[in-house]
């Protein structure tokens, strides 16, 4: 018997319509192509991933599949660190990701000195910059989608930007 979740916030933006201007100046600001798309959508589903969350995992595993990601990639997000298929600027911005979501062991930062200098072997100061963004990004969608629990939608992937 499979259980049918009722969304608790279908539509936050009809509340609230200031929304539709914060995500779209949101999705103008990573957009800048100076990170792959690729690359964002990988760190938007591992996000979605971590805080368990089923909306933004169907909505980013539509997004990877639109732009003809592999489904052993799509799959290997979940374990990245011993997966052979992400490039080591990937696995930089997935560890960023997940050094952002997940909280530190005691007395450590999240973000160390070590993962910083890595991420920034692997992008310029704009991408980095524009990787930061792409977190703070999904955050902005993970507080929507935790709490207002959305149902999950892969059409949304047909609007995505190229």
């Amino acid at each position: 018997m499979t259980k049918t979740a009722l969304s608790r916030m279908p539509n936050p933006a009809e509340l609230v319509p200031e929304m539709n201007d914060v995500s779209a100046a949101l999705f103008r600001a990573t957009g800048n192509q100076s990170v792959p798309r690729t690359t964002m959508n990988l760190v938007h589903l591992r996000a979605g991933q971590i805080v368990n969350n089923t909306y933004l995992t169907v909505l980013n595993t539509s997004f990877l599949r639109k732009a003809g990601e592999s489904e052993e990639r799509i799959t290997a997000v979940s374990s990245w660190p011993d997966a052979p298929y992400f490039t080591d600027a990937e696995r930089a911005a997935l560890a960023l990701v997940e050094a952002t979501l997940q909280p530190a062991p005691h007395g450590t930062e999240r973000v160390s000195d070590a993962l910083y200098a890595e991420v920034a072997q692997h992008y310029d100061p704009k991408a980095l910059a524009t990787l930061t963004l792409a977190i703070g990004q999904i955050n902005f969608f993970i507080a929507v989608a935790v709490i207002g629990k959305p149902q999950p939608v892969a059409s949304l992937a047909e609007a995505q930007w190229d």
